[in-house]
């Protein structure tokens, strides 16, 4: 095996919040190939979305159509040139029929979803696990400087919350986010095909309105919600420190002491959550507020439209219908918008560890190690020290070895003897090569 020292620089770790941000957009990109290795999957769920999604726009239109028939102009229509036994079965089969046609729609809508999930399942989880074992393999492939560098535990933290991250993304985004807006389209192009133009133009100008509004809002209160977590953490973090601390604290009579720091952050706790209530009321208020005369707007336009007789009692159910279903969904538009942003972020941690930088690595063209006989270890000229600068020079950083030679026969044992820090557990570490000698080489069974 050839050292990869000569051919890249080793990486360097970021200081701990020092990380670029990249755009979203990468992210995505990055998590798409794991996504299209099931393709057919996903052509099939976004198939079964689709459908569901208009089998969900039909539950209004059948609810029209049942209004109208109920109706007395209905009635008077169908009287005319019928007998009564004609007038009364039809008034009996037309509601029901349409009864059963609506309760169809319905079930058509929960049946396409729950085939939707389960379709997509496996490529969700497939993603996930094909993440979570690159990132493991990966971080098993670095050096032993990288994981002495990085915390574990925030490591592994990282890891868990990405792959987490990729059920989240997936479920708020093909769950919730694309059929919103599949739907969305839906309904505008019905509304300006079947009415006027004018309903359309209410429905976008009231979702741009709250779109905007949720998304302002939500990027505006996530500072108070950042730092309510961060209080709560704080606090945590005190009344754990101060228990595992216990007999100190005894020692020196500060139950008081502790109680009043504690108390201070749970005071400063209180004040960052009652701040984060307030935004997040501020946001439900106008979320409802332009619901409310969106709907007020499209209704009014509506029931002139009954009065003049361009339109029918359904029509005025249709379109309240329809509002109603597209104002449920964004309702949760911030929760979606904030967990989605989150899912990225986590995303991206996972995604910036497999993309550090391998300090130790073949050589392209290195063979697998053949031992054959009785293979000999030489250690010929090794210079090598831990601190080294970005391009691996020994003498920026403080040597360990220096110009070591010797070679340990096959069957033979060898006693290193020296003080603490004179490189004795280094030889042993770059014998299994968990780092790469900065001069000189070791061979086993002559093979570098």
């Amino acid at each position: 095996m050839r050292r990869a020292a000569e051919l890249s620089p080793p990486s360097i770790a970021l200081a701990p919040g020092a990380s670029v941000e990249r755009s979203d957009w990468i992210t995505l990109k990055r998590l798409f190939p794991y996504l299209w290795d099931y393709k057919w999957r996903v052509i099939i769920a976004l198939g079964f979305l689709i459908g569901a999604k208009v089998a969900n726009v039909g539950v209004p239109l059948l609810l029209k159509r049942l209004v109208d028939a109920m109706s007395p102009a209905a009635g008077r229509g169908l009287a005319a040139g019928a007998t009564a036994g004609d007038v009364a079965q039809a008034a009996l089969v037309v509601p029901v029929a349409l009864l059963v046609a609506y309760g169809l729609l319905r079930l058509s809508t929960s049946l396409f979803t729950e085939l939707r999930e389960l379709v997509f399942a496996k490529a969700t989880e497939g993603a996930a696990r094909r993440i979570s074992l690159e990132v493991f393999r990966h971080l098993h492939a670095l050096s032993l400087r990288f994981h002495l560098e990085r915390q574990t535990g925030g490591m592994s933290r990282d890891i868990e919350r990405g792959t987490r991250g990729v059920h989240s993304l997936i479920s708020y985004s093909l769950y919730s986010i694309i059929p919103t807006l599949i739907e969305v389209a839906l309904v505008l192009t019905l509304l300006a095909v079947k009415f006027d133009v004018w309903f359309a133009w209410i429905t976008i100008i009231a979702l741009l309105f709250y779109v905007t509004f949720t998304v302002t809002v939500t990027e505006w209160r996530s500072k108070f919600r950042r730092q309510m977590n961060e209080a709560d953490s704080t606090a945590n973090t005190r009344a754990i420190d101060s228990l595992l601390n216990y007999e100190t604290v005894k020692y020196f009579n500060n139950e008081d002491f502790e109680a009043r720091r504690y108390d201070h952050n749970l005071e400063h706790y209180r004040r960052v959550a009652v701040k984060s209530q307030t935004t997040l009321s501020v946001l439900n208020t106008g979320q409802q507020l332009i619901i409310a005369i969106g709907l007020v707007a499209m209704l009014y336009r509506a029931t002139l439209g009954v009065v003049d007789g361009r339109m029918t009692l359904g029509d005025l159910v249709m379109i309240n219908a329809f509002m109603i279903q597209l104002y449920i969904p964004l309702g949760f538009l911030g929760v979606l918008y904030r967990e989605i942003k989150q899912s990225l972020t986590d995303l991206d941690k996972m995604f910036k560890l497999m993309e550090k930088e391998r300090e130790i690595a073949d050589h392209p063209d290195a063979q697998p190690l053949q031992v054959t006989g009785e293979p000999e270890i030489r250690f010929e000229h090794v210079t090598f020290a831990y601190d080294t600068s970005a391009k691996g020079n020994a003498a920026a950083g403080r040597t360990i070895l220096h110009d070591i030679s010797f070679e340990i026969p096959a069957g033979k044992t060898v006693a290193v003897v020296g003080p603490s820090g004179a490189g004795k557990s280094t030889l042993s570490r770059l014998l299994y090569r968990f780092y790469d000698v900065q001069q000189g080489r070791i061979t086993i069974a002559g093979q570098d």
